[in-house]
């Protein structure tokens, strides 16, 4: 019975740690305007990227998230920002976002409503949605050389379309 038990944990737990669809949702974007997850995601696909101010791997995928940005879009891959700042650290995001130049949206988060509702733990955090709302992939943090992981994972959902 205690094996039965440990494979329970190990193999289905796993996928019970994130939603595994996305549901409409309605956030403030950094000029104050409510926007919503159905107006703003993409024809093909949405890479969904939650992030905070304070978070070094996060400013640091922000510039290659640009460049993927500006590379796929063409192809129906459109990118949201998910600013998770609470209201003691809110003030730094749109200095942050110009000065990173962030070229898709970002919306604002405070609450964390958007975040728990996806069971995000860890900063940053990027889930790809499909057409339909299903998350098809995550990943969590940022290193060296994930971008090439993440364009990989977008072409394989592209090429199943």
């Amino acid at each position: 019975m205690k094996t039965y038990v440990i494979l329970f944990c190990l193999v289905l737990l796993p996928s019970y740690g994130l939603a595994q669809i996305v549901d409409n949702f309605e956030l403030k974007d950094l000029q104050n305007n409510l926007q919503e997850f159905e107006e703003l995601k993409g024809e093909n696909l949405t890479l969904i990227d939650f992030w905070a101010s304070w978070c070094k791997p996060c400013k640091k995928a922000i510039p290659y998230l640009n460049d993927i940005y500006a590379n796929y879009k063409e192809k129906g891959v459109e990118i949201i920002g998910i600013n998770c700042d609470g209201p003691r650290s809110i003030s730094k995001v749109v200095p942050l976002s110009k000065s990173l130049r962030i070229q898709y949206p970002v919306l604002l988060d405070i609450d964390a409503a958007v975040k728990n509702d996806l069971n995000i733990m860890l900063f940053p955090t990027l889930i790809m949605v499909d057409a339909s709302g299903n998350i098809v992939w995550t990943h969590e943090g940022f290193v060296s050389g994930d971008d090439e992981h993440i364009k990989k994972a977008i072409d394989q959902q592209l090429n199943v379309l």
